[in-house]
C-alpha cells in the first residue's frame, strides 16, 4: 500500500476503490453505491480484484423483486447475457453473484452504461443501470493495489 497505509479510498468517477489491510492481508474492491434523496439505497455492486481474467463480486438489489426471474445484465445496446439467479436475501436487500469474464470486462470498459433488468414482484419490469464511468481506471487500479 502506498506509504505503509492499513486502508485506502480513492474515487474515479463513479467508481469506488477501497483496500484494506488486515492480518496482513490486503483486500481491494471497487464499488459503486445509488441512493434515493432520502439516503435509502437503492443498489450497490462491489467487485473484487480480478482472479486470471475473471472479476468476480456481488450486486446488492432492494427488496420486493420477484426472485424466480433473476436479473440480466445488457452493456450499453448489446444483446442482453443470460439471466442470473438471486442468491440469497439478507437485512440489506437481495444479493446477485456477479462473474465477468475477459470478453465482459473488455466491453465494460468500452461502454457507458450496465444495464440490469429485473422483474418487480407483481411481474412489472424494473430497470437499474450502472454508469461504467470511470471503471476501467479503476479496474486498472484495483488490478494496481491488489499486487
Amino acid at each position: 500500500m502506498p506509504g505503509g497505509a492499513s486502508s485506502l479510498n480513492e474515487t474515479y468517477k463513479d467508481w469506488r476503490v477501497a483496500c484494506q489491510v488486515a492480518n496482513n492481508t490486503k483486500r481491494c474492491v471497487m464499488s459503486q453505491q445509488q441512493a434515493q434523496q432520502n439516503g435509502q439505497r437503492v443498489l450497490a455492486i462491489e467487485l473484487n480484484a480480478p482472479s486470471g481474467n475473471v472479476v468476480t463480486g456481488t450486486l446488492v438489489l432492494p427488496f420486493g423483486l420477484a426472485l424466480d426471474s433473476g436479473v440480466t445484465f445488457q452493456i450499453d445496446e448489446k444483446p442482453a447475457m443470460p439471466p442470473i439467479r438471486f442468491r440469497t436475501c439478507v437485512p440489506g436487500g437481495c444479493l446477485v453473484n456477479v462473474n465477468f469474464d475477459a470478453p465482459t470486462l473488455v466491453a465494460l470498459r468500452a461502454s457507458a452504461i450496465l444495464k440490469i433488468k429485473a422483474t418487480a414482484d407483481g411481474g412489472a419490469a424494473a430497470p437499474f443501470s450502472i454508469s461504467l464511468q470511470g471503471f476501467g481506471t479503476a479496474l486498472d487500479r484495483v488490478v494496481a493495489l491488489a499486487r
